[in-house]
């Protein structure tokens, strides 16, 4: 079938929006026809050409929903017309991982999807003779995709698309790393760096794990108003002495959490330094630059202090992102609010622009 979809060409330069052939679904695969798609830092991270392991020509998009329109042999967990969230970080509930509550990421189809490809080792998308690679195993810069079954999130149908695809990656990951990482306990004090999607998940994912004190530094007030709104009891605009005032805030100890979201290297080590002393623990959710290193004093470990990464949150998305839609389905959690701006695929360039000028929370693309 052809569609509309838009493809990094070149590094660096714009998104080019055009018609390309979908095939349709294989053994364990399924058509799903895009419904929207958030537009991710990560999606701009690869076009720009920093990413040591991006691909070109391929479709770009990984924050999506859409509606199953046709599934392949095999596929039992989704049939057409299931509402899906697309999952980036997909979940087969064989492998050694998934058998494990220690960790999300799936082994099951990891190889061929940082390749660039299904995991047969082929594409579905073409331009004639010339095949074009899938984009963390998703591409859903495009009205539709194909996608494997344990990549697929089924959802509550009359949950909102253009809102739920925020869970495809931006706010589970910092929900996650509050609910399924940090493991936040009612009555703590946290500390979240950065008031983007992610940041503002995980100010999310604390009020809903019952922190008592949620501290949010950013450098917008824009943003600070927004994580006041996910449940944030102080907002400070960020800068070299963050440290020194969480430790003014907390007697001198530090936070029980402390959770980083910008992916600069230099506020990753703020959020380490800004763990309590004794049993703090700082959860990395930001993406750092290519060769980039988090340096840490060796005595902030000693001293009890310890660090996690949070890949999605720590999500295992086929089971948790139903249930954060149920979350928001019951208004315990404002998704609807971290939408700041819809537009259509044309404008995918301009929403790439938007969000290097810091401008809202997230954008979405809508087919």
């Amino acid at each position: 079938m052809k569609i509309r979809a838009a493809v990094l060409e070149e590094f660096a330069q714009p998104l080019v929006v055009q018609d390309i052939e979908l095939d349709g679904p294989g053994p364990g695969e399924v058509l799903v026809r895009l419904a929207a798609c958030g537009v991710c830092h990560t999606d701009l991270y690869t076009a720009s050409g920093a990413d040591p392991s991006g691909y070109a020509p391929t479709v770009l998009g990984h924050e999506g929903a859409g509606v199953v329109e046709e599934v392949g042999e095999g596929v039992t967990s989704v049939a057409p017309g299931d509402h899906v969230v697309t999952l980036f970080s997909p979940q087969c509930r064989e492998c050694i991982h998934c058998q494990s509550p220690k960790t999300n990421i799936c082994l099951a189809i990891r190889e061929q999807q940082n390749l660039g490809y299904l995991p047969d080792g082929t594409t579905r998308l073409n331009r004639g003779d010339e095949r074009v690679r899938h984009f963390m195993g998703t591409s859903t810069f495009a009205e539709a995709t194909v996608m494997p079954e344990i990549a697929l999130a089924k959802v509550d149908p009359e949950a909102a698309l253009d809102v739920v695809c925020t869970l495809a990656c931006g706010a589970t990951t910092g929900i996650g790393a509050a609910l399924y990482i940090a493991k936040v306990e009612p009555g703590s004090t946290c500390v979240v760096f950065g008031a983007g999607l992610v940041g503002l998940g995980a100010v999310a994912g604390c009020r809903l794990a019952g922190a008592d004190r949620i501290i949010v530094f950013d450098l917008s007030e824009e943003r600070l108003e927004h994580a006041r709104g996910q449940g944030a009891t102080d907002t400070l605009v960020g800068g070299q002495d963050s440290v020194e005032r969480v430790l003014e805030m907390t007697d001198g100890f530090g936070a029980d959490y402390t959770f980083e979201a910008t992916g600069n290297v230099a506020v990753m080590r703020q959020a380490v330094e800004s763990a309590r002393m004794g049993w703090g623990l700082c959860t990395v959710a930001g993406v750092a630059g290519k060769g980039e290193l988090l340096e840490v004093i060796p005595r902030f470990l000693i001293t009890g202090r310890r660090i996690a990464g949070a890949s999605f949150g720590g999500a295992k998305g086929r089971d948790r992102v139903p249930e954060l839609v149920e979350t928001y389905m019951k208004g315990d959690l404002d998704l609807e609010s971290l939408v700041t701006n819809r537009v259509q695929l044309d404008q995918v360039n301009d929403a790439f622009e938007a969000m290097e000028r810091q401008e809202g929370i997230r954008t979405v693309l809508t087919y």
